[in-house]
């Protein structure tokens, strides 16, 4: 009987370390999830802020961009 109970408090302690290990994975993941929400945002801002300073040189790098893509699909 002391074998069972001691199998049975040794896998309750292992589930109890993996439920804790993923709970920390998960936090990370939501860390690096807003992380990477932030630099999307600031990455728009910046791009914005550039095509209003510069937007002939945005249509430029647009076009050619577009003209390269065009190339590269229409090969397939």
């Amino acid at each position: 009987m002391d074998t069972i109970k001691n199998a049975a408090n040794s896998a309750h302690e292992t589930v109890d370390k993996i439920a804790n290990a993923t709970n920390q994975a998960a936090e990370a993941l939501g860390e690096k999830g807003e992380q990477l929400k932030n630099c999307e945002q600031q990455l728009v801002e910046n791009c914005r802020s550039y095509v209003h300073e510069n937007p002939l040189t945005a249509l430029g790098i647009a076009a050619a961009a577009g003209f390269v893509l065009s190339r590269l699909l229409s090969s397939r």
